[in-house]
C-alpha cells in the first residue's frame, strides 16, 4: 500500500509540474527584433488606418522606434524580420475567457492573443498571473476576477460563490480582496440585498465590478408575464466596468422581446450611462452551429485544443445542443443579437471583444477570430472590430501600455500574412507573435498548437485539482 501510495503521489506530482515546454521562456532570445518593410496598423487615434512600407524596432519588450522601411538600423544582436507582404497589428485581447489550465495559454498565443481577462477566478489564477508578470512563464497578459458571485436560482453552479444576504455578500467580497483579487464578477440570480451589498463593499475596497446585470429572484411568470425583481436599469451608473453578453442584455432589458425599436432605446440608455458591453456573439452562435450540424461542429479541426475536463463536464450539454432544432428559438435570436450589437455600436456604446472561451465547443485563441467576424457582421467595420480587440480592450480593462503600436509601448505584436482590414479573419493565422520580449515565429507557433493538443491527461488532472482547491478554499 505504501508503494502504491508513493507511486500515485509521484505521478500526481509529475502531472502538476508537466507544464508545456512551449511556455518556458527562452533566455537565449535576441536582444530585440526589427520588423522591416511591413504594412502597419498601429490603432493610434488620428493615425491612418493602414500605413505601407514601415519599420518597427523592438528592444527587449518595448517598442523603441517606428520609421520608414529601410530607415531604421538594427543594433548588434537584433533579429531582422522581413515584413514585405505582411501586416503588423497590436496583439489581440480576449476580454472574456474561462481559463482552467496553463496549457490553454498556448492556444491563445498561437492565434495572436497576447492578453486575456479571466472571468471566473480560482486561487491558482493569482499564482499564474504573478508567474506571467515576472516572466517565469510565457503567456498572454493576464487579468482575472475572483470567483463568480451569484444567488440561488436557475443560473447557479457549483463553481460559483452563492450569497443571499447582506452579510454573506460583504464577507465574500472581503474574502476575495484578502486573497489578492481586485476585480469582481456578479451574476444573474443575485437578489437586491446581496447585489447592493456587493457594490457597496466593492466601492469601499476599490474593486472593479463586471458581469451580468442581476435580475433578482426569478419566480413563476418572469419575464414574460411580469417583470424581473431587479430592473436592468438598476445596473446603470453603478460603476460596472463591463456588462457581459448581448443575449443577457436582450433577455433582461427587453424581457426576451426581439423588438428593434425597444433595443434602440436600450442602446441609447447605455450610451448615456457609459458602461461598456462585451457582446460574446460567438458564445451563442456556437450553440446554433452545434445544433445545425447535429453535433459535428464539436469535432471540427482544432477542437482537440479544448480543455478535456471542460469537454468531460459538458458532455450532457453537448448532447442536448446536438439534438435541438435551432430554427425554433436559438436561430432567430442569433440574428437579433447581431442587430442588437449593431444598434449598440450606432449609439456609441463601447464594445469589447470577448469570446467566452473556456466553455464547451470554443477553441482558445481561434475564438477571437470568430468573434471579430461576427462583430463585422453586426455592422462594425474591420478597423472598428480590430480596435475593439486591441486599443479599446486594453484601455477599458486596464492592460497597461499595450493595444497600440507606439514607441514606449510594450511590444505585444502580431504579424499576419494578409490584410485584416479587407478580411478580418486573417488574424487567425499569424506568421509571428511577440510577447514579453520573445519573438515566436511560425515554427514556435506550431509548437504552441502541438502543446495545446498534446497535454490532455496532464491538463485534465491539473484542471480537476484546481477546481477541488477552489471548492476547499470557498
Amino acid at each position: 500500500m505504501l508503494f502504491i501510495f508513493a507511486v500515485a503521489t509521484a505521478w500526481l506530482w509529475y502531472i502538476i509540474g508537466d507544464i508545456p515546454g512551449a511556455l518556458e521562456p527562452d533566455n537565449s532570445r535576441p536582444a530585440g527584433v526589427l520588423i522591416d518593410n511591413v504594412r502597419l496598423i498601429s490603432m493610434v487615434p488620428g493615425a491612418p488606418e493602414s500605413e505601407d512600407e514601415r519599420a518597427v524596432l523592438v528592444m527587449g519588450d518595448r517598442i523603441t522606434e517606428i520609421g520608414a522601411a529601410g530607415e531604421l538600423s538594427a543594433p548588434e544582436g537584433v533579429r531582422i524580420v522581413d515584413g514585405l507582404g505582411y501586416t503588423l497589428i497590436p496583439g489581440l485581447i480576449d476580454a472574456h475567457i474561462h481559463l482552467s489550465d496553463e496549457a490553454e495559454l498556448t492556444g491563445y498565443l498561437a492565434h495572436g492573443v497576447t492578453g486575456v481577462r479571466n472571468l471566473s477566478g480560482y486561487p491558482f489564477h493569482l499564482r499564474l498571473s504573478e508567474k506571467i508578470r515576472t516572466g517565469a512563464l510565457l503567456g498572454p497578459d493576464f487579468i482575472t476576477t475572483g470567483q463568480i458571485l451569484n444567488g440561488r436560482g436557475p443560473n447557479e453552479t457549483v463553481l460559483q460563490h452563492t450569497v443571499t444576504t447582506d452579510e454573506e455578500a460583504r464577507a465574500a467580497v472581503r474574502k476575495q480582496y484578502r486573497a489578492g483579487f481586485r476585480a469582481l464578477k456578479v451574476y444573474s440570480n443575485l437578489n437586491p440585498e446581496a447585489f447592493e451589498a456587493i457594490l457597496d463593499e466593492a466601492a469601499q475596497l476599490g474593486m472593479s465590478v463586471s458581469g451580468h446585470s442581476p435580475e433578482g429572484v426569478r419566480t413563476a411568470g418572469i419575464p414574460i408575464e411580469k417583470p424581473f425583481e431587479i430592473p436592468w436599469e438598476a445596473t446603470l451608473g453603478r460603476g460596472f466596468t463591463t456588462l457581459e453578453h448581448v443575449e443577457t442584455l436582450v433577455w433582461h432589458s427587453l424581457r426576451d422581446d426581439l423588438d428593434r425599436e425597444k433595443m434602440r432605446s436600450v442602446a441609447a440608455a447605455l450610451a448615456r450611462s457609459g458602461e461598456a458591453v462585451t457582446p460574446t456573439l460567438y458564445a451563442h452562435k456556437r450553440l446554433v452551429l452545434v445544433a445545425e450540424s447535429e453535433g459535428a461542429y464539436l469535432n471540427r479541426p482544432g477542437s482537440d485544443m479544448i480543455n478535456p475536463l471542460v469537454t468531460w463536464f459538458s458532455k450532457d450539454a453537448a448532447q442536448f445542443w446536438s439534438q435541438v432544432d435551432p430554427s425554433v428559438y436559438e436561430g432567430p435570436r442569433a440574428g437579433f443579437y447581431l442587430t442588437a450589437t449593431g444598434l449598440l455600436h450606432e449609439a456609441g456604446v463601447p464594445l469589447l471583444t470577448g469570446s467566452d472561451s473556456g466553455v464547451f465547443g470554443i477553441i482558445p485563441g481561434e475564438s477571437v477570430s470568430r468573434e471579430l467576424e461576427l462583430l463585422v457582421a453586426s455592422g462594425l467595420s474591420p478597423y472598428e472590430a480590430l480596435n475593439s480587440a486591441t486599443r479599446l480592450n486594453a484601455e477599458i480593462l486596464g492592460f497597461e501600455k499595450t493595444g497600440m503600436i507606439l514607441p514606449g509601448y510594450r511590444a505585444n505584436l502580431v504579424l499576419v500574412p494578409n490584410d485584416p482590414l479587407t478580411d478580418i479573419g486573417a488574424v487567425e493565422f499569424p506568421s509571428g507573435v511577440m510577447i514579453g520580449g520573445h519573438w515566436l515565429d511560425e515554427r514556435a507557433l506550431d509548437d504552441m498548437k502541438s502543446a495545446a493538443r498534446g497535454s490532455g491527461v496532464s491538463t485534465f488532472f491539473r484542471s480537476l485539482m484546481r477546481v477541488i482547491e477552489m471548492k476547499l478554499a470557498a
